[in-house]
């Protein structure tokens, strides 16, 4: 069995500092009282638990130890949480796992397929005593996933990370490793606000996410995203036009006054000339921007920041911030 991440080692995954860094009701095994999967009750010590999820309620081992994470947001939980999970999906099919997460807690994890397209087949081979995914992914795959081991879902991934790490780690029997990261995680934000110059600078500075993706238009990210949940925890301005609930919203090279703001984060995803990079900054719009007039603009990891989503991912966002912001005098 791994063993758990030391107390000051949790925290400095959580703030960004390490290096490289239950069966439904009418599904089998549901009852508490009756046989489970057989990975049930394989590892940890003390009785089976009962977590309620978005699918109901189901019977988890006391302490999990053969994980299997089928989102990159469940991935972060278990390593975050001291785990290194047997199995986890990737983005694509043979793509590696996310280079933000120490590799060696990841150096025996198996991949399953890509994230909603998991392979049950090699999930149930590696014998999983919990499997950890949302109904995004898969609700569809429910009831087979439980009938390999124990499955709790999130309804979603997202800007709801904070709840649904509380929901892995009630899983997971690890609620004090989650209350770690999360005061690590409030005390991080606390020091950056400070040395944004306080929270009344932070507010008054608008700050955006935009990114080019290839093959599709560019998109500003609203407040329904991770990102964006970073953004409102820190207390910093958003642009009015962005500064609204939902996803995203999208601009061509025409509407880049859109995307008008103090400080503008991009990345891009897939290959950059396939994207409107090129023509949106290499146009008179773009620098014309006051971002872009200031140097205020600060490209960043894309796999980081759009799927790095939990306190593991989000404590290297904060530093990140930090290094472009707060080093230039916010």
């Amino acid at each position: 069995m791994t063993r758990p991440l030391s107390r000051r080692a949790a925290l400095g995954l959580a703030l960004g500092l390490a290096p490289g860094l239950a069966l439904a009701a009418c599904g089998p095994g549901s009852s508490a009282s009756g046989p489970g999967p057989s990975g049930l009750g394989s590892s940890g010590s003390g009785a089976a638990r009962t977590v309620r999820h978005a699918r109901g309620e189901t019977t988890v081992p006391a302490r999990a130890s053969r994980v299997v994470a089928l989102d990159t947001d469940a991935l972060d939980s278990v390593v975050t949480l001291g785990l290194s999970p047997v199995g986890a999906t990737t983005v694509t099919a043979g793509a590696a796992f996310p280079a933000y997460l120490p590799a060696e807690r990841l150096a025996g994890t198996k991949p399953v397929g890509a994230i909603g397209q998991p392979s049950l087949e090699t999930i149930a081979a590696l014998r999983p005593d919990l499997i950890l995914s949302n109904q995004v992914r898969d609700d569809k795959r429910y009831d087979e996933l439980s009938k390999i081991a124990p499955t709790v879902l999130s309804k979603t991934t997202g800007p709801a990370w904070k709840e649904n790490v509380r929901l892995h780690a009630e899983a997971l029997g690890r609620q004090a490793e989650a209350d770690a990261a999360d005061a690590a995680y409030r005390a991080e934000l606390r020091d950056l606000v400070t040395a944004l110059g306080g929270p009344a600078r932070a507010a008054a500075t608008r700050v955006e996410m935009a990114r080019f993706l290839a093959g599709a238009s560019t998109r500003l990210y609203l407040n329904d995203t991770f990102v964006g949940s970073l953004f409102k925890d820190l207390g910093l301005g958003r642009p009015a036009n962005q500064d609204k609930p939902g996803f995203s919203m999208e601009i061509s090279p025409e509407q880049v006054d859109q995307a008008a703001a103090d400080v503008i984060f991009y990345s891009v995803y897939g290959d950059a000339a396939k994207s409107d990079q090129g023509k949106i900054t290499e146009g008179a719009l773009w620098k014309n921007l006051g971002a872009v007039r200031s140097g205020r603009v600060f490209r960043v990891d894309d796999n980081l920041w759009m799927l790095g989503i939990g306190y593991t991912g989000a404590g290297l966002i904060l530093g990140e911030i930090r290094k472009d912001l707060a080093s230039a005098g916010g």
